[in-house]
C-alpha cells in the first residue's frame, strides 16, 4: 500500500500558496513542521504516514530540488466540476497549466483529468473517475483530443 508522497521544493512559502489553493478542498489539512509542509487526511490513522499523506520540503541532501521526468502525483476529485475548479485554483495559486481538464483518448471512458505543474515544476494530476459523472462518450468534447 502506498503510504505517502514527497516532492522537493526550493521555495516552501510559494509551494504553500500553490498547494493550499486546492488540497484543503480535497479534505487535506496542513501542518508545517521543521520547514516542511505536511498535507494529510484527518480521518486516516497515523495520518502523517498515510495513506494519502503529501509532503513538500527541501531535499534532505541540501541540493536544489529538481523535477523527475516521468514523475507525477495524482489527486482524486469526486466530480468533473471539482477537477475544473481545482485546476483553475492551482493555476491561480502559482501553478502552470500542463493540460486543461477533459477526457484523454488514451485513458478509459470515465477518466476526466487536468494537469498542473507546481511552482518548482513537479507534475500533478487532478482526476475524476466517478461513474455517476458523464463519460467521454457522453461528452460534447468527443472528438477533441486533449494532451
Amino acid at each position: 500500500m502506498l503510504s505517502y508522497v514527497m516532492v522537493g521544493s526550493n521555495d516552501i512559502p510559494r509551494a504553500e500558496i500553490f498547494y493550499s489553493s486546492f488540497l484543503p478542498q480535497l479534505g487535506y489539512e496542513l501542518e508545517i513542521w521543521k520547514g516542511r509542509l505536511i498535507y494529510s487526511l484527518p480521518d486516516v490513522p497515523d495520518q502523517h504516514n498515510g495513506p494519502g499523506a503529501f509532503y513538500v520540503m527541501p531535499p534532505f541532501d541540501g541540493k536544489p530540488a529538481t523535477v523527475g521526468n516521468g514523475s507525477m502525483t495524482a489527486f482524486r476529485a469526486q466530480t468533473h466540476r471539482e477537477v475544473n475548479t481545482l485546476h483553475a485554483e492551482g493555476i491561480a495559486g502559482g501553478g502552470r497549466d500542463e493540460g486543461a481538464p477533459g477526457f484523454r483518448e488514451e485513458y478509459g471512458n470515465h477518466f476526466y483529468v487536468g494537469y498542473l505543474r507546481d511552482p518548482d515544476g513537479n507534475k500533478l494530476a487532478i482526476f475524476c473517475t466517478n461513474k455517476n459523472e458523464p463519460s467521454r462518450d457522453d461528452s460534447p468534447l468527443l472528438g477533441k483530443r486533449h494532451t
